[in-house]
């Protein structure tokens, strides 16, 4: 399925501002067909947050949007995020984000790796510095990687979207969304993707990504 799409929010669940149903709603009327709601998890959280979104697909269908229920793995040692990638998948997760090594946080080193390495995550967001290495091994496991309107974690959008061109990896532009300031209609999705170094043609093929080709994968 393709359309506008935003693969990364939060809401109420974790730290976001608003409760999912008003996420959903507010990015219905900007235009989106696809959200994911991916708040932050980890152990103590993961069975809870993917049963709450489930229980909100119905509702997201009646304002004609294709609800993705998501997490985002956030801070997991390197060495669990397989597991917990998988787990997420049982549960029931439509999508897996996975909390890259942002230059403004002390994700721990290796992240980026574990991550591009495993087939139960769909997207890498905010990976900070790849490395060349990782985007190979991102582009050989389906792992997309994200290029980021959130402040701070976009100080590298030029280098993730130079490394994913080289390597051949899938780009999505997303928002990071915690609040309603976050939301992204399409101008300003197709003006972050431009930010980044991507050309139109580029920025219209990441804009019309068939969503099913990365979460099927």
């Amino acid at each position: 399925m393709s359309g506008l799409y935003d693969l990364h929010t939060h809401t109420t669940l974790t730290d976001g501002e608003m409760i999912p149903i008003e996420l959903v709603r507010r990015m219905a009327v900007l235009g989106y067909t696809t959200i994911a709601i991916t708040d932050h998890a980890d152990s103590t959280n993961l069975e809870h947050l993917v049963e709450s979104v489930i229980r909100l697909k119905p509702s997201a269908e009646l304002y004609g949007v294709r609800l993705l229920c998501g997490v985002e793995l956030t801070h997991i040692p390197p060495s669990l995020i397989p597991a917990s990638a998988r787990e997420a998948k049982n549960f029931g997760a439509d999508i897996v984000v996975l909390h890259g090594e942002s230059p403004v946080e002390p994700v721990a080193a290796g992240t980026n790796h574990a991550a591009c390495t495993c087939r139960d995550v769909d997207v890498l967001a905010h990976p900070g510095f790849i490395t060349l290495e990782d985007a190979h091994e991102a582009c050989d496991h389906g792992v997309a990687l994200e290029i980021t309107s959130r402040g701070g974690h976009n100080r590298t959008n030029g280098h993730v979207a130079s490394i994913a061109r080289e390597s051949g990896c899938i780009m999505v532009v997303n928002s990071d969304a915690h609040g309603p300031h976050d939301l992204l209609d399409k101008r300003a999705k197709f003006d972050v993707a431009r930010g980044a170094g991507l050309k139109k043609q580029e920025c219209a093929r990441v804009m019309a990504l068939n969503i099913d080709s990365l979460v099927l994968h």
